[in-house]
């Protein structure tokens, strides 16, 4: 199939967690023969972090504006099997309008982003990527978080049809490397500065780093603010780059994940970051939300802190049962949650949602409600 694309990012992973997913998946579903096209617009805040120029097995379209782009926007769609609008997408209420006019046989929303459209929903805001008239005229609605999330999708915003696209992780990126002496940590945490996972970060890291003087820990991401409460033993990592992930997991003793807190909320909402972390051997420790039990086995798998004496005791943890930890998560990883696995949950998705117009074949049924079940 052809998949034409309008998205926030693939080209730059600074300060977003959309390109990285993108990437794998791109190169997954061009393994399994499919095409992709990608529509970003060209903002100076990712040119001037841009860190892939090509997309493996597809295009990448940069634009200045919507204007400039619509030419070969209509042009891709007139040969497109499939069109994706996504969350976050600049330019998302435009291509929602040239897609659902399209002759394309399946118009996809994928909201990347779930929780956060609808807290702000509840909120009474306005979400500028959504169209103002709800998600009832696509096809199919995708979402990286599942459980309650999909069922708020079609009761506040029409959605007809949802399934979950969660996160993954290319094993081809991110597998164990050599211990890098400046990633080195006893803890770390990587991911961009976020307001709301701020307090779950102070009693999971900060105190735990504070309670601890002579152990290392180690923080990094984007846009973190000139008073964020560092202490003499967390040290600091600006902006890495998707191809320094395994380093920087693989010389990390624990890593930490935190989720946001509008994410946590809903539940059932991997963190990329949690596959890339297993998919290196690091052994993970996290917050608590529902449905995690559904990726990994609390305490077999994984580990769970919702205080600072949990992080504690993760960390005087012997080393041989960290280890081991560590390689049943890699070893359910690599089954279950890499991008080759969400490329086939995709076209049983796009399958079945064809199915039910009379498209395509039959990967997946369709629920009462609305909900996709897919094969596995």
């Amino acid at each position: 199939m052809k998949l034409v694309v309008f998205g926030l990012t693939v080209s730059s992973s600074w300060g977003n967690g959309h390109a990285t997913l993108w990437r794998g998946l791109c190169r997954a579903l061009a393994a399994r023969g499919h095409e992709v096209v990608f529509f970003e617009r060209d903002v100076p805040y990712y040119a001037a972090h841009r860190d892939l120029h090509r997309l493996a097995g597809g295009e990448l379209v940069l634009y200045p504006d919507w204007e400039k782009a619509h030419p070969a926007a209509r042009r891709h769609l007139d040969g497109a099997d499939v069109a994706m609008v996504t969350s976050y997408c600049p330019d998302g209420v435009a291509a929602a309008e040239l897609v659902l006019g399209s002759r394309v046989p399946l118009r996809v929303f994928y909201d990347m982003d779930t929780p956060v459209t609808l807290q702000a929903l509840e909120r009474g805001e306005r979400v500028p990527y959504l169209p103002p008239w709800g998600l009832g005229d696509f096809d199919l609605v995708l979402s990286f978080t599942g459980g309650a999330s999909l069922r708020e999708l079609r009761a506040r915003l029409g959605a007809c049809r949802v399934a979950p696209l969660y996160g993954s992780v290319d094993p081809e990126v991110h597998r164990r490397e050599p211990a890098r002496d400046d990633f080195r940590a006893d803890l770390s945490y990587l991911g961009t500065y976020a307001e709301d996972r701020q307090a779950a970060l102070e009693t999971l890291f900060i105190e735990a780093a504070r309670r601890l003087p002579d152990q290392r820990f180690l923080i990094g991401g984007a846009q973190y603010p000139h008073d964020f409460p560092w202490t003499e033993n967390v040290y600091f990592v600006r902006h890495l780059p998707p191809g320094d992930h395994p380093a920087f997991y693989s010389s990390s003793r624990v890593t930490l994940n935190v989720t946001r807190a509008a994410m946590a909320s809903m539940g059932h909402c991997p963190s990329g970051r949690l596959f890339e972390a297993a998919a290196c051997g690091t052994p993970i420790v996290t917050d608590a939300w529902d449905g995690l039990d559904e990726f990994f086995a609390p305490g077999d798998e994984i580990l769970v802190a919702r205080t600072t004496e949990d992080t504690l005791r993760a960390l005087r943890l012997p080393e041989e049962e960290l280890e081991r930890m560590a390689r049943r998560a890699r070893e359910r990883t690599l089954e279950e949650h890499t991008a080759e696995r969400r490329a086939r949950d995709l076209e049983a998705a796009l399958d079945a949602a064809g199915s039910a117009r009379g498209e395509f074949g039959t990967g997946g049924e369709l629920e009462p409600d609305g909900t996709l079940s897919m094969e596995a």
